[in-house]
């Protein structure tokens, strides 16, 4: 049992994603960008807690 599969024109697929979508922003122009720079904490890991004495008895062997 071989399925049909139906392909899309280029202007069919431009609907598509329109109508999921919607209407694109407008470009931002070269002279309209700005460099960003990250002044935040890393979000990817957790503050530090404690001192190196509690760091210390945390990775000690018990």
């Amino acid at each position: 049992m071989s399925e049909r599969t139906e392909s899309f024109t280029d202007e069919e697929y431009a609907f598509l994603r329109h109508v999921r979508f919607g209407e694109m922003p407008p470009t931002v122009r070269p002279d309209e960008r700005v460099e960003l720079t990250e002044t935040d904490a890393r979000r990817d890991r957790p503050e530090p807690a404690g001192g190196p004495d509690e760091w210390h008895l945390r990775n000690v062997a018990g």
